[in-house]
């Protein structure tokens, strides 16, 4: 708890820490708004969920400090309606609480790793393909588009003094080929924007066998999404024996199953490395973005995007 809290503070701040102060008489709220009994909570990263009970059936409660990123979620859980994602039972996004049903047996993607790492790579693959949609611009304008959740690269540029590892070479292609893959993109759709190996849970009730969660709710071209997965489960280079030709395999698969080119898939699957290890350095108390950068690495070693 002592490091959700202080991870609290130093993403939000004063609100954050404003926001922790006032979390348990929030949580009394919450009991008495849906007749809920807590149980205890899940890992906590930047948000408090916990299990409950709801007049006898199981659910999770979502609480979390209300903020834009936060908004879109709730949003995207509700636009999919339990189509492979968890049903949103209720939610307060200006409150930022979500209730939702609790997925059974919920064991995560990451439990096939790495012994059935092509199977996982293509459970991910049906997943997307089941999530992506189209929306109308009114709806659409509701999220942040691809460019305003990428624009940390162009931070990283301007920063005077960044971290060693942020060498000038890394930061100038993740720059370029941002801007690049932004210029040539196809039609853009509704995305997750965090698919990863702990956000695909196993559900007895959805006929596929898998529903997602932690939507972030981007509108951006397809191939983006193939870039989380791509960088996880956390420390899975430690337990391959090649990860280079692990990451070359993945992206094949991802590629012939969602008919993506695999050119824009490890492209975007570098930027978002390289954004990813910015976000954790750029966090007070955050990491340094190794294994990010390690993974980085690996992408743009193997090829670039050709110019379009």
């Amino acid at each position: 708890m002592r490091d959700f809290k202080n991870r609290i503070r130093a993403a939000f701040g004063p609100a954050g820490a404003a926001w922790l102060d006032a979390l348990p008489a929030l949580l009394d709220e919450c009991v008495q708004r849906w007749s809920l009994v807590l149980g205890e909570p899940f890992d906590l990263s930047y948000n408090y969920v916990t299990a409950a009970m709801q007049h006898g059936a199981p659910v999770v409660l979502k609480a979390g400090v209300p903020h834009p990123e936060l908004r879109s979620e709730i949003a995207a859980m509700q636009l999919f309606a339990g189509q492979g994602a968890a049903r949103v039972l209720d939610a307060d996004p200006e409150r930022g609480l979500l209730l939702l049903e609790r997925v059974f047996p919920g064991d995560v993607l990451a439990t096939l790793c790495p012994t059935h790492d092509d199977v996982a790579t293509r459970i991910a693959a049906n997943v997307m393909l089941r999530l992506w949609r189209t929306l109308p611009t009114e709806q659409a304008a509701h999220f942040p588009t691809l460019e305003r959740w990428t624009r940390g690269i162009d931070e990283l540029a301007a920063c005077a003094h960044p971290p060693a590892a942020f060498t000038p070479d890394l930061v100038q292609r993740a720059v370029a080929l941002r801007r690049e893959l932004l210029d040539s993109a196809p039609d853009a759709v509704l995305l997750h924007g965090d698919l990863h190996h702990a956000n695909i849970l196993r559900a007895e009730r959805d006929d596929s066998g898998w529903l997602l969660i932690d939507p972030k709710g981007v509108i951006g071209e397809r191939a983006y999404d193939c870039g989380p997965f791509l960088m996880n489960p956390t420390g899975w280079m430690r337990h391959s024996p090649d990860p280079r030709a692990q990451l070359n395999r993945r992206i094949a698969l991802l590629s012939d199953a969602l008919a993506l080119d695999p050119a824009r898939v490890r492209g975007w699957a570098f930027v978002h490395c390289v954004l990813s290890a910015w976000w954790s350095a750029a966090e007070e108390g955050g990491g340094d973005g190794a294994e990010d950068l390690e993974v980085a690495g690996h992408l743009r070693n193997e090829g670039n995007v050709p110019v379009f």
